[in-house]
């Protein structure tokens, strides 16, 4: 009588062990998708003055800005640099009448860029080159 009761409990406990196994569990159930918001990619504020800049200035004043010689319309030019020197010194002012009138043989900008861009261009000098 002894042996069949512990037979019937083993039984008994293998067929509820069995039967909770195949129950999911949060334990064992996927994750359910998280509620939160997911990180949004950080915009570049810079991104159209940084896109001009590389298309029509970079030839001449490097990627970086640190100023070189190139040959445009045939003609050798020193570029100078926009991290240092005059170009920190000159105001926005002197740095728009450069970049739209042209000069020192920088053409002039006054008709591929608007005043609007111009001065997104300054702001992306005077952040990206000269950390201002």
């Amino acid at each position: 009588m002894h042996l069949r009761r512990l037979v019937i409990i083993a039984i008994a406990t293998l067929a509820f062990a069995t039967a909770c196994s195949k129950v999911d569990h949060p334990a064992n159930a996927p994750s359910a998708p998280s509620s939160a918001p997911a990180a949004s990619p950080t915009i570049d504020p810079f991104a159209s003055p940084r896109a001009m800049f590389k298309k029509d200035c970079a030839q001449c004043h490097g990627d970086t800005g640190e100023g070189k010689t190139a040959v445009i319309d045939g003609k050798k030019i020193k570029a100078p640099t926009l991290r240092s020197g005059h170009a920190v010194e000159h105001s926005d002012e002197d740095f728009t009448k450069q970049i739209a009138k042209g000069g020192d043989g920088m053409p002039a900008f006054e008709k591929k860029m608007s005043a609007t861009e111009i001065a997104d261009m300054i702001k992306f000098i005077r952040k990206v080159f000269q950390a201002k």
